[in-house]
This record gives structure tokens, sequence and C-alpha cells, in this order.
């Protein structure tokens, strides 16, 4: 998108004004975005942006300046104003030559959403819409939605550094309500994958919509469930969400540096039950959160976080790394170029373990199953969480039995850890979008089910 030798003058401008580090990072990225609303297709829009981002870091200080104005001259005016405001004595830069990195396989794709008609998108939204309509007549409301993206970046910095990658990815999402004219329940499904349109090839979109009305009219006529203190058995794929949001999150270089985690100087320190390990890897083919290199040009890698209950890493990008005095590993990610990069997940999974689901749900006398989790919060420097269960059933003497509604788990993420007592081995992920400092991005998340012993459960009745 930009010669060579520009970026190398931009680099070099900076550094003349006393950054010891410099990065730029281009952008130039198609999207789509289609909305239905029982079988009516509401909104569809397309568009582009490009742009570059210019970082420079002065010992512990960083600046962060971005345009869409890619002239030369207004990109060294922009480098300028990054190495002034770091307020660091000028220098008299070295000569510098950017190298071609081009280490890592890219993600394989092979249909270019631009090259499909919008008329063949839009189906897959009907498909999924008529899907979970026909479920049931109690289905009051479906809306899908459906998004593609086609992302190139480019990533050079003052170390020698030039990369670049190419990155498409596609969601299809469906939500239903279920209403029987005095109260409302929802159920949600969706896919996506970092592919082109071909993903599709391997997708049930029928299936998607009839599991969200299955989940709606299931919860819709449900009892509301038990408050009190239980095992709960957390079921796979999107039950991830609590590691990703209580564990994760505090396991990322952000607020581990600065000392705001529960994790902070818990290397090598047993933070969880010896069965509990778990990676993040941004390098799976084809995943959600995946992509060849993460936003600052390293590539991305698979990061064991926890290992039979010991903590081994951290999430680093490369500020944060330069603070805690260790290396990037491959998560500094940001939702575009307006945003400055900073540690953040990928495909975050708990790792399989040796019980199968059916022999953790026999082993349970009385208790809670989360099929479905649904929405939560969390506070990052206590771990302390509270997540919804979009679809729950009672345990009852080793069976599953009658569905719950309204219930929802909460307690605190280091804590929770030293409780999960068995682990099965159906790892599942799940799609999602997480959003933190650097904007909203792409993430898996996933783990197999397994089985909290003891969890407070926010419910109505005794």
């Amino acid at each position: 998108m930009l010669e060579r030798s520009v970026l190398e003058r931009v680099i070099a401008q900076a550094l003349g004004y006393g950054a010891d580090f410099v990065e730029l990072f281009l952008e130039d990225r198609f999207s789509t975005s289609m909305k239905m609303v029982n079988g009516v297709l509401e909104n569809s829009s397309s568009g582009r942006i490009r742009g570059i981002g210019i970082r420079g870091f002065f010992e512990d200080r960083a600046i962060y300046a971005y345009t869409n104005d890619l002239d030369e001259e207004n990109l060294l005016q922009s480098a300028t104003r990054v190495g002034e405001a770091l307020r660091a004595t000028p220098t008299q830069p070295g000569e510098l030559t950017l190298t071609q990195d081009s280490q890592g396989k890219p993600h394989a794709f092979f249909q270019v959403f631009t090259t499909v008609h919008k008329k063949d998108k839009v189906a897959l939204l009907r498909l999924t819409t008529e899907a979970a309509q026909g479920y049931s007549s109690a289905i009051s409301q479906v809306v899908s939605t459906y998004m593609d993206q086609d992302q190139k970046v480019w990533i050079a910095n003052s170390e020698g550094l030039y990369t670049e990658d190419r990155r498409l990815r596609t969601r299809l999402t469906v939500n239903a309500v279920a209403s029987d004219g005095s109260q409302k329940e929802t159920g949600f499904e969706s896919d996506g994958g970092s592919a082109g349109f071909e993903f599709y090839n391997g997708v049930d979109t029928k299936a998607l919509g009839e599991e969200a009305a299955r989940m709606a009219v299931r919860m819709l006529r449900a009892d509301f469930a038990p408050a009190g203190r239980m095992p709960v058995v957390i079921s796979n794929g999107f039950g991830g969400v609590i590691f990703h949001e209580a564990c994760g999150h505090p396991l990322e270089a952000t607020s581990v540096a600065i000392g705001a985690s529960v994790y902070s100087n818990m290397i090598g320190k047993r933070v969880a039950n010896e069965c509990v390990s778990a990676v993040d890897d941004g390098s799976i083919p084809n995943a959600w959160g995946s992509g060849r290199i993460d936003d600052e040009g390293n590539l991305t890698r698979r990061n064991l976080l926890i290992e039979k209950g010991i903590l081994k890493s951290y999430l680093v990008d490369r500020f944060n790394g330069r603070k805690m005095g260790v290396e990037a590993n491959g998560c500094g990610r940001r939702q575009d170029y307006t945003y400055a990069p900073t540690s953040r997940m990928s495909n975050t999974v708990i790792l399989p373990g040796e019980y199968i689901p059916e022999e953790i749900i026999a082993a349970t006398d009385h208790g809670l199953y989360a099929k479905k989790m649904g929405g939560g919060s969390v506070m990052p420097t206590t771990g302390e969480f509270n997540f919804s269960v979009r679809e729950g059933y009672m345990i009852e003497k080793g069976r599953v039995t009658r569905p719950v509604r309204g219930a929802t788990l909460i307690g605190k993420g280091h804590e929770i850890l030293h409780k999960i007592d068995m682990v099965a081995n159906d790892l599942e992920r799940a799609r999602g979008m997480c959003g933190s400092l650097s904007g909203s991005i792409p993430a898996d998340v996933g783990q197999p089910t397994l089985r909290v012993t003891d969890i407070v459960v926010g419910g109505r009745n005794q």
C-alpha cells in the first residue's frame, strides 16, 4: 500500500525525535454486514477503512497516533509529533533497512467475499431464519446476522521488521425469541471462522436456527432455578466464556504489568486444581481468533498458560513486556488501525481431561447443569464475576432432569479454578467478540465439560 522506502523515512523521523522504538501498522479492510428480522432484510452495508497507526516508545512511555491521510508529508509530520510527545532527546538515527519477514503460513482461503453475490449471503440468513421460525409456533422473533471482512495489514518497525498478513473472517449468528404472551426467553447460536465464503460449505445453517429456537422454547417452559451453593457442571463450548472473562483477562500483561491482576507475580505457583490446564493459541488453522501474525508483527503461537494447575506464562505484548522484562509472545492485538495494540486473547481454552461427560453427571448427586452460558461481567483486578446461564437443568441423583431458567453463576475466577475437580475429554470451541482497551476483536472461547464442586447460584426458588 505504501513503498517500503516511505515507511523507512517515517520510522527514521520518529527515531530522530528521540523514540527508542517505532512501529507502523497499515490496514486496508473491506467488510460487509447484514441483519434480517423475521425474514425481512432490515439492513445491509459494506465499507472500507484504510489508514496507518504510528507508535513510538521511549523507556516506559508510549505514544500512539493514527491517520487515514497516507500522503508522505502528513506521515512525516505525524511521526514528528509522536517523537516530540515522548519528551526524549533528539538523536541522529542510523540507517534503517526494512527486511521482509516470510515466516509462518497464512491461513488458507479460497473464495474471497467480494466475488460472492449478495443474494448468496442473504440466502444464509433466510435458511437460518426459516429454520428457527418453523421450529415452533411459540417463536415470536428471529434476528439473524451475517458479517464478513477481508483485512490486509502491513507492519514495519525500527528493528528492521517488515511483514504482512491477509485475514478473511466471517460469522453467522441467530437469536430466537420464544413467547407465551406473558413472558419471553431467548436462544442464541453462531458459527464463524478465519476463512473465505467456502467456510459455509461445512456449516449446517438450518441446524443453527433450529438450535436457537429449541433453546428458547425449552427455557420458556422451564421452572425458575433454585438459589444457593451447589455443584455445577458446565458444558463444553461457550462454557469457556467464564475462563475467558474471569481468568483469561487477568492473565493479560495489560493488567499484570501494573500489578492490577490477581495473578501478578504468580508464575510457577499453583493457581488451579491439578486437573486444569489451559492454553491460548492464535495459530490454530482457520480458527475465529487466529492469524499468521499478531498486530505487532510477531508470529502467533500456542502459549501454555496453566499446566496441571501451575501458572506457566502470561499473554504479553511488546510494550507491557518491556515493563515486565520479558519477550512478547504473539498476542498483541487491536480492533483496527485507530487503536494501539495490547495483550489480548485469541483462541483460549481449558484442555481436555480424562473423563467422559456422562461420568461427571453420574458422579454428581445434586446440582446444576449449565448447558449453555449467556453474558456476564467480571472485575479483572479481583476476578469477581457473574454470568447468566442461558440453558440450565437440574442434576438429581446423577441424572439430568428438569429444565430451569434464570440461573446466574457468581464467584471469583481464581477461586473457581481450585474447585474444578473433574474435566471431560469433549473440548469444543465457540465464537465470540472480546472487548478491551484495544477495541473489539474476534476470539474463540472453549473448554470440555467440567465440574465445579461449589459455586453460588443465583435464582428465584429455594
